[in-house]
């Protein structure tokens, strides 16, 4: 199971954050959460195929969150896409695609298989697959949205192929009930059972997905014993009233989410535009909850990192240009930097003597007068305002630092 974040912005998109949608990669098939605007450019780039989306969760219809799907499914059909595809969200998702296509003249050559939640669940399998379940609850927000966990169904116990040849286990299909639980008569009438063959069922994969909302018990049921908890960290605890206004969690309501779930990681997202630098919510996070991490656009997470590291990759990198840098990089002057504030120095030829023009006898009692009379005003000439000095004075104002975290080398946890 590989998590790849496409947008992590919050209403408002910025240069290098668009809106909101996860994709979760499993066994070539890939789940959506969420369908931002730009959510299929996003997706190329990520280097996942937009043909293998298996189904599309949206949480709620605040337009950041499902602004893309239109487009999407406008794609798929210029695709050709034809096998099905499976849509949940809040009642009334069927009513608006299908106006959306009639309204465009859109026919589509693909089945759309619509699960709308309705307001008064309490819990609800919205998808429910031979290897994995989907379940969605409601939240707390403003108006009515739902998280989703999705859950990997427990793997068989591993087999031991010595023992099963010993008692006379040799065809594949018998190999196969038992890994069901079954158990195998022989053509002596021996009965092999399962339990003596395949050892424990082994836990599957789980993710949950938790966006626009106020703490509240549902989301830590959605993330109970999860390996990966997706959740929003709109503002910092410092905007904690705006937060439980506008129905979203502080960085730190995602921590006590991720604490009382006892979740492996926490993953942070959903960032409001006013934190140019996230680190902030990170680190109010991590005072409450380790290991925790910042949701990175296009940067994949792994649950397996041995067996998945490799098969997505993403196409591109984006990164804000600060035109008052002129090009350079990581605090790192560039040669044009250079070049405009150091001037080469001349050679000096010991036969003409020294290559800097001698001053005038005029120049310096000029100069010297100039002194005199700032003496004799009172201003001391070597603190005089900076203003007067080359490049508005010696000091200078600091450069503001990024913090890096241990994660920015690594891609798993």
């Amino acid at each position: 199971m590989i998590i790849v974040p496409l947008g992590i912005a919050s209403a408002t998109p910025t240069a290098t954050r668009h809106l909101p949608s996860v994709a979760l990669w499993r066994e070539g098939d890939v789940h959506l959460f969420d369908c931002g605007e730009n959510t299929q450019m996003r997706m190329l780039q990520a280097g996942l195929k937009r043909s293998k989306i298996t189904n599309i969760f949206i949480s709620h219809f605040d337009v950041d969150h499902y602004s893309g799907l239109m487009g999407l499914l406008s794609t798929l059909q210029l695709q050709r896409r034809d096998k099905p595809l499976t849509i949940v969200a809040p009642e009334g998702i069927q009513k608006f695609v299908e106006w959306n296509l009639e309204f465009s003249g859109t026919e589509i050559s693909f089945d759309i298989n619509y699960v709308e939640i309705k307001e008064d669940i309490e819990e609800q399998r919205v998808v429910d697959e031979d290897e994995y379940y989907v379940e969605a609850r409601p939240l707390k927000h403003t108006k009515f949205c739902v998280g989703y966990r999705f859950q990997e169904k427990d793997k068989p116990g591993k087999v031991d192929a010595e023992k099963a040849e010993k008692l006379g286990i040799t065809e594949d299909e018998q190999f196969k009930t038992l890994k069901a639980g079954e158990d195998v008569t022989l053509d002596d009438g021996t009965v092999i059972k399962s339990y003596d063959i395949v050892g424990h069922p082994r836990p599957g994969d789980s993710f949950a997905y938790i966006t626009d909302t106020n703490y509240c018990p549902n989301a830590v049921k959605l993330a109970m014993n999860t390996n990966i908890l997706y959740h929003e960290a709109t503002f910092s605890s410092s905007l904690a009233d705006k937060a439980a206004e506008t129905g979203h969690s502080t960085a730190e309501d995602a921590a006590r989410v991720a604490n009382e779930s006892q979740t492996k990681l926490l993953v942070i997202s959903h960032f409001s535009a006013r934190y140019t630098n996230p680190f902030v919510l990170l680190r109010e996070a991590r005072e409450k909850f380790f290991p925790a991490w910042l949701a990175t656009e296009l940067r994949p997470i792994f649950t397996d990192p041995a067996k998945e590291k490799g098969i997505v990759q993403q196409k591109v990198y984006l990164k804000e240009i600060d035109d008052s840098k002129s090009g350079s990089s990581k605090g790192k002057k560039s040669s044009d930097d250079k070049q405009k504030r150091f001037r080469k120095r001349k050679k000096f030829d010991k036969k003409k003597g020294s290559s800097r023009p001698r001053r005038s006898d005029s120049s310096k009692r000029s100069r010297k007068s100039d002194y005199d009379s700032r003496k004799k005003s009172g201003s001391d000439y070597n603190n005089r305002d900076k203003s007067d000095r080359n490049d508005g004075g010696s000091e200078r104002k600091p450069k503001p630092i990024t913090p890096r975290t241990p994660f920015d080398d690594f891609d798993r946890f």
